[in-house]
């Protein structure tokens, strides 16, 4: 039974959508309920701030994106913005607009994965919006963290000889969106009686719906005495944020592509869509993997730590910013990463140099 919002009203739908919601955080000290929040932080503190604004049709496609994960996907970006500062997630507002086409049910779905990421990662919910929309489903969610004065990391503190890391592995979410595109075109054409085929390609798939934030890589740093130099997370693709470290740093850089870490399934999805499988690891996007530098002096510390590859070294910023291949060529990195406001909304973005090993 599919019941309408209008029937709840507004503040309806906000009190149906956050009953029993309770502050995990100290610096809580008043959530929902009133004109605005009300947030406590000691001195020695900084606060963060972030805001991420998903569209239906530019972000997600809700043909195959289940709204419990894309809630779960809206809160857990914003959480890995503030963690890519070194900085941990408190609080988070809620903003949505909705078309008639949903019901209350479709708004259930969609807070429940957004407050099981909140639950998971100890983030409130302390406010928020709702309104209609005459273009489908629109949420802007602004993320509230805190982070020691003097542990707060920015784009531009990179500098010569800083080794250059990442977490995780790239190009799985983008092979995931390959993926599920692929499967929707099939049951759009006449092929309706088919099922989706996504056996053994259950990774490629959680990479894409259902990211996590790298909350695990800070604790790893912090524990190993480990202090960041610059540091981004990967949503638009490795080449793009690398040149974004670089540029306001005033570097350059030399990653090499043997040391780019790939999961095999990543690696045989790319071999199945003939796709190059290097330009889909630096190109793809959306993996919310932490891209970050440190002093070559932490060489052995971080070296040590599971989860944590070195693919390269930051440079003078004549040298420029560039890939050396295995067979020792030098191409220059290019942002040819998800860019919404160049691509039109469309967001299956197909990497450059597909079946060659050019970037």
């Amino acid at each position: 039974m599919r019941t309408e919002i209008a029937t709840l009203g507004e503040f309806g739908l906000i009190n149906h959508l956050t009953e029993g919601i309770e502050a995990q955080n100290e610096s809580t000290s008043y959530g929902i309920g009133d004109d605005a929040a009300v947030l406590s932080y000691p001195g020695n503190k900084k606060i963060l701030v972030t805001t991420d604004l998903l569209l239906e049709g530019v972000h997600f496609d809700l043909t195959y994106v289940p709204l419990k994960h894309l809630g779960y996907k809206a809160a857990v970006v914003n959480f890995s913005d503030i963690y890519a500062m070194n900085g941990t997630p408190k609080q988070i507002t809620v903003s949505l607009g909705v078309s008639k086409r949903f019901c209350i049910e479709d708004m259930e779905e969609l807070y429940a994965g957004i407050r099981l990421a909140c639950e998971a990662y100890q983030v409130d919910i302390v406010g928020g919006d709702t309104c209609s929309s005459y273009t489908g489903l629109t949420i802007s969610i602004t993320c509230i963290g805190e982070g020691d004065k003097d542990k707060i990391v920015y784009r531009n503190g990179a500098k010569e000889t800083d080794l250059i890391c990442v977490s995780g592995d790239l190009g799985a979410a983008y092979m995931g969106l390959q993926l599920l595109e692929r499967e929707k075109a099939a049951l759009n054409g006449n092929n309706n009686d088919l099922q989706p085929d996504f056996a053994g390609k259950e990774y490629l798939l959680e990479r894409q719906l259902k990211p996590e934030a790298r909350k695990d890589i800070i604790e790893k740093l912090s524990t190993a005495g480990i202090q960041p130099t610059s540091m981004m997370d990967i949503s638009d693709g490795l080449s793009s944020e690398l040149i974004h470290i670089c540029t306001q740093s005033k570097m350059g850089c030399r990653i090499y592509e043997e040391h780019i870490p790939i999961d095999y399934q990543t690696a045989v999805m790319a071999e199945e869509f003939n796709m190059n499988l290097t330009t889909c690891a630096l190109n793809g996007g959306e993996d919310y993997e932490l891209l970050f530098t440190v002093p070559i002096a932490d060489h052995e510390k971080v070296s040590e730590i599971e989860g944590i590859k070195l693919i390269g070294h930051i440079t003078r910023p004549e040298l420029g910013c560039a890939l050396i291949t295995r067979d020792g060529q030098e191409f220059e990195l290019k942002a040819q990463g998800w860019n919404p406001l160049k691509d039109g909304g469309n967001n299956t973005y197909v990497p450059q140099g597909t079946g060659t090993s050019e970037p």
